[in-house]
């Protein structure tokens, strides 16, 4: 009886470490695997049996058996891909994808803009995230969506020029700088400024004349000069600021009222700022500043630490759309997997908890970067060697209980 015990322990051996070796296999096919997270085979004894009326010191064993296959969710270690969409999360969390039907976890980064602009991964699934509208976050999930994203134009506030208006000049002597603003629309316009040296003075008079619309308030003026050059005084007074209202309601196309600010002083001490000057010097525009912009569309897209999806628009803006949905579970090896990098929530995992990067227990995400396999190709051979030993070990203990059954048999003879 006991040999043919030991035949069957040895095929359990067998079986075992079979099993184990399709483990270790997988693991090293998929040493390439983006977001990939290595197995490990877990064996127990099988329940043993008592040969002598149940005395402890006479238990004998039945063999082994593979208990589980643990998952190993170890840091994997990165690589730089240059595209924005690739996202690798560097700490606890899962990106959380959806197939229209339900949600999956994965962490396999891998993500591209679809044909209907949708962040979409190499298997179909879509990237969930919290749509952010005017800077602020949704607290619903939805699919990224970047179809159509563009930066809405602004209509310009305040404008700064930079400019010298010749001291030298005689009376009479025109010069122009051209101002480039937007409108409401998001329609360039030109405003003209004009200036005319008045005789007798370091003073300019200045008539301003839109490209679109019509000015109608502070369409005139004049600067004043003080021996040094500076700006001394405006419209015939102090130093100030000037307003300059433009009407655009008979513009093709219209455009609510601009009200322009063209600084001239400096906020903090009231002084001129410095950058309209009259020194004895060719008159010249040297530069320009203002705030509004035109209609932006999409040009790239850049991932922060916090999983924010921002877009990079051609008139200079920049703009969150998104920030990518993490979860996690309280006990992530009992997710199941069901392949193509992902996985599905169970009864052994738990619920998920969504989040976002780099708040309670989520990790960072890295844009531009994918996380790569975490199996130890070293690793996996030694454990491959060791596996293979313990194989041919229990081939042998079932050679040799068959040469002891075949001695047996003999006895007869």
């Amino acid at each position: 009886m006991s040999l043919i015990s030991a035949l069957f322990t040895g095929v359990s051996g067998l079986s075992s470490n079979a099993n184990a070796l399709n483990v270790i296999g997988d693991n090293i096919s998929n040493v390439n695997t983006v977001g990939y997270k290595g197995s490990k085979s877990v064996f127990s004894d099988i329940f043993s049996v008592v040969l002598s009326n149940g005395a402890t010191n006479f238990q004998v064993g039945r063999g082994t058996q593979l208990q589980g296959v643990l998952q190993s969710f170890a840091q994997g270690s990165f690589e730089s891909t240059g595209n924005a969409l690739d996202l690798a999360m560097d700490g606890g969390g899962f990106f959380i994808v959806n197939n229209g039907i339900g949600n999956f976890y994965s962490r396999a980064g891998q993500f591209r803009i679809n044909d209907d602009g949708l962040a979409q991964n190499v298997t179909g699934e879509i990237l969930q995230g919290f749509r952010i509208s005017q800077g602020v976050t949704g607290t619903s999930l939805e699919d990224v969506d970047l179809a159509g994203a563009q930066s809405a134009p602004a209509a310009s506030t305040e404008f700064i020029l930079g400019a010298n208006l010749d001291a030298s000049a005689s009376a009479g002597t025109t010069f122009t700088s051209p101002i480039s603003l937007f409108n409401s629309v998001g329609s360039e316009v030109i405003l003209n400024l004009n200036f005319t040296k008045q005789a007798g003075s370091n003073t300019w008079d200045f008539v301003a004349n839109p490209s679109d619309g019509v000015v109608t308030s502070g369409s005139t003026g004049s600067v004043t000069f003080d021996d040094s050059g500076n700006l001394a005084g405006v419209n015939g007074g102090g130093l100030s600021d000037i307003t300059i209202d433009i009407d655009y309601s008979a513009s093709d196309p219209p455009a609510l009222n601009q009200s322009l600010n063209w600084a001239l002083t400096d906020a903090t001490t009231g002084g001129t700022n410095g950058r309209l000057t009259g020194f004895a010097a060719p008159s010249n525009n040297n530069s320009f500043v203002q705030d509004g912009f035109s209609t932006g569309v999409l040009i790239g897209l850049a991932t922060d630490q916090e999983g924010i999806i921002s877009g990079l628009f051609n008139n200079g803006q920049t703009e969150n759309l998104f920030q990518v949905a993490l979860a996690d579970f309280l006990s992530p090896t009992g997710l199941t997997r069901t392949g193509r990098n992902l996985f599905a929530e169970s009864a052994q995992s738990g619920q998920p908890i969504i989040g976002t990067a780099e708040t309670g227990g989520f990790g960072s995400v890295i844009g531009a970067s994918l996380e790569l396999s975490n199996v130890d190709l070293a690793n996996e051979f030694v454990t491959l060697i060791q596996t293979q030993q313990a194989f041919q070990a229990n081939a042998r203990v079932i050679t040799s209980s068959n040469d002891l059954l075949t001695e047996t048999v003999n006895l007869v003879r």
